[in-house]
């Protein structure tokens, strides 16, 4: 893990892609019609989505946000600054890898707790 100092460049960087990920994560669900089709699709924004807005509650709260690929760190640095929000963060990076790169596809239960994190984070970073 690493801690990384927050700048004002930083944090306006990992709002904007905080956005990006949501907003194609509700145009692509949109389009799902319930067949299950885009479900993973979906899951994946919503998770780098929610990752990239945990950045911005950490940097706004802490000064710092983590890099690496050990997701308890990234769950224990954000606990520090909002505990309700790293449970959120933690739903997610549990569907990360089963979304990305299993072989059978997310619940409709599973997308639904997905994009309420999601929300959920983003609404906590200001």
């Amino acid at each position: 893990m690493r801690e990384v100092q927050r700048t004002p460049a930083i944090e306006q960087g990992r709002r904007r892609k905080a956005d990006q990920f949501a907003e194609a994560a509700d145009i692509v669900e949109q389009f799902d019609d319930n067949d299950a089709e885009l479900v993973d699709a979906i899951v994946t924004l919503c998770v780098h989505a929610g990752i990239a807005a945990s950045d911005v509650i950490g940097m706004k709260r802490l000064g710092t946000h983590v890099q690496g690929d050990n997701h308890t760190d990234a769950i224990a640095h954000l606990k520090k600054a909002d505990a309700s929000a790293a449970k959120h963060l933690s739903a997610l990076l549990q569907l990360k890898t089963k979304a990305g790169y299993g072989f059978d596809s997310i619940s409709r239960a599973d997308l639904t707790r997905a994009i309420r994190a999601m929300h959920k984070l983003r609404a906590s970073r200001h």
